[in-house]
């Protein structure tokens, strides 16, 4: 048993330095979402500025566009007067960056580079989710009926893959062991 316990030692401690990470990180965020006052920034701050960000964007593209507070913690989007979809926590992209910084910090070795790279990944991450709710909104103002493969299926497919490249990136560029 001691023998595999040596022999998986760098896995464990993989996994358990992740799942410590994403714990405390997801714990945080969850006292974050608690405690936020929703009087100044519905629902929450990040949700907020999101919700700001996409109808910049949106009249940026010639939409009309605008946000309803709902009765619901959330944001409802209004593109050409048409009441289209909502902005919610989830849509902040939070979540997928705590993801991101937790394997991250699993592999780190130093702190600086670690922290750089979780920074620079972290904003990429933001504007590539910013982008994919504008898209998202285009499309379902165009095609509604499109919403299920489109918010569910091709979009988080996209912002899933955009990590998954960047945690490769930094295995394979940023975490090598010497030999």
């Amino acid at each position: 048993m001691a023998s595999l316990l040596k022999e998986y030692r760098p896995v464990l401690k993989f996994i358990a330095t992740f799942l410590g990470v994403y714990f405390l990180f997801t714990l945080a965020y969850k006292f974050y979402l608690d405690f936020s006052d929703g009087s100044l920034y519905y629902p929450d701050y990040f949700s907020n500025l999101v919700g700001q960000q996409t109808v910049k964007l949106l009249e940026v593209f010639g939409y009309d566009a605008s946000l309803i507070k709902s009765h619901e913690p959330v944001l409802n989007l209004v593109i050409n007067n048409k009441n289209l979809a909502f902005i919610s926590e989830g849509c902040n992209g939070i979540s997928i960056i705590i993801l991101f910084a937790s394997f991250i910090i699993s592999f780190s070795k130093d702190f600086k580079t670690t922290f750089i790279y979780i920074i620079s990944g972290s904003v990429l991450i933001y504007i590539a989710n910013l982008i994919r709710i504008v898209i998202i909104a285009i499309a379902l103002y165009h095609y509604p009926w499109r919403e299920e493969i489109l918010h569910n299926v091709i979009f988080p497919g996209l912002i899933y893959s955009m990590v998954f490249v960047l945690w490769m990136f930094w295995v394979y560029r940023f975490n090598k062991t010497k030999s």
